[in-house]
């Protein structure tokens, strides 16, 4: 039994040739009526058995010459075939090693040259989107100079309105407060730019270790915790874990889930606890946080996620970018771990981080 590709293969083929075969009938059938006509007017007699040797000849010759070029082109079509289905890389369309008529030979010169100009163009644009970025880390870095030093300043400003009796810092608190804030958003928004500038050479920035995470978790709280007094929200840390991971990459995606519970927190009426807590399962380590914040919209669960998307959440609450939750999911995955979302609008939000040991060692043995 011939083979579904096989029978595909030569469908196309014979389609391909058709107009050649009928082509061969119409001189076939010309030729017979000549001979009939000759037979008619100058009453010479032909014989049947000429006539049918004479067509099965025809047909015999056509389809001899039909199935010599189909075995000589069958491999072409397979390669053709398998270029068609199992297309991944550009490489792949220029695998076509057995041309044989000057059609295809022209057909794979042109592929060459598609190639080559398809890399010309990929070169010039990687060396733009690499100057591009190169640009972006180096203003980021240039930006969070002047930011330290208005927090350093800021921070001066503050222990001298408290210890000074001078009537110049007085009723100045609320005033300083604001822009230790708001430098505070602007450090934040620099240190999500750098990293969304690093994300697209992560292999040259990742280095895996054994971890204490709930000190990574402490060193989160920390650093929030200017906005968790402001917002009078209590984090609660609960158990330890070690696990292999890249501690710079892990803190920078819990700092984004803190902020993001503090964030959304601030308008519940209930509790306002922010809940770190640590599981283990077999060889998985999990770390789950969870806040009793206003909760995500059911419909917007799935899509959270998703680069830009803000939600509900979002559009109430103007800081929203909706680049944290998407750069946490995209260094979760190029870690190996996974990164999982419940939530229950008006009660509050869990994210979970699974920590597989076979995940990050398949991706960076």
């Amino acid at each position: 039994m011939m083979k579904k590709t096989e029978r595909k293969m030569l469908a196309i083929f014979m389609k391909d040739r058709l107009p050649y075969i009928i082509t061969v009938l119409l001189i076939t059938g010309v030729y017979l009526v000549l001979m009939l006509l000759e037979w008619k007017l100058n009453n010479e007699i032909v014989h049947g058995n000429t006539i049918l040797y004479f067509v099965l000849l025809v047909i015999l010759i056509m389809s001899s010459w039909l199935l010599y070029d189909y075995l000589r082109q069958r491999d072409y079509y397979k390669e053709m075939e398998a270029a068609v289905q199992y297309l991944s890389s550009v490489r792949d369309s220029l695998s076509l090693y057995t041309v044989v008529t000057n059609e295809q030979k022209q057909v794979s010169e042109l592929l060459q040259k598609l190639h080559l100009a398809y890399l010309n163009e990929l070169g010039k644009y990687r060396r733009k989107q690499e100057m591009h970025n190169h640009f972006v880390l180096q203003w980021v870095h240039h930006m969070k100079t002047p930011v330290s030093v208005i927090d350093l300043l800021v921070q001066d400003a503050v222990d001298r309105s408290k210890h000074s009796k001078d009537a110049e810092y007085e009723g100045k608190g609320s005033f300083i407060q604001s822009i230790h804030e708001e430098n505070d958003r602007l450090a934040r928004g620099l240190e999500m730019m750098l990293y969304t500038a690093r994300l697209d050479k992560f292999e040259f920035d990742v280095h895996i270790s054994k971890v204490a995470l709930h000190e990574i978790v402490r060193q989160a709280i920390n650093a929030n915790k200017r906005l968790c007094i402001q917002r009078r929200i209590f984090p609660k840390v609960e158990g330890e874990a070690w696990v292999e991971t890249d501690g710079k990459w892990i803190l920078f995606i819990i700092n984004q889930l803190l902020s993001n519970a503090i964030k959304y927190s601030k308008q519940s009426d209930g509790s306002r606890q922010v809940k770190f807590t640590f599981h283990k399962e077999g060889s998985t380590d999990s770390i789950t946080i969870t806040d009793c914040g206003i909760g995500i919209a059911p419909q917007d669960v799935k899509r959270i996620f998703d680069p830009f998307f803000t939600g509900d959440n979002g559009r109430t609450e103007g800081e929203s970018t909706g680049m944290g939750l998407y750069l946490s999911k995209q260094v979760c995955d190029k870690l190996g771990h996974s990164l999982s979302v419940q939530s229950e609008l008006g009660k509050g939000t869990s994210m979970t981080i699974d920590f597989t040991l076979q995940g990050i060692h398949c991706l960076y043995d």
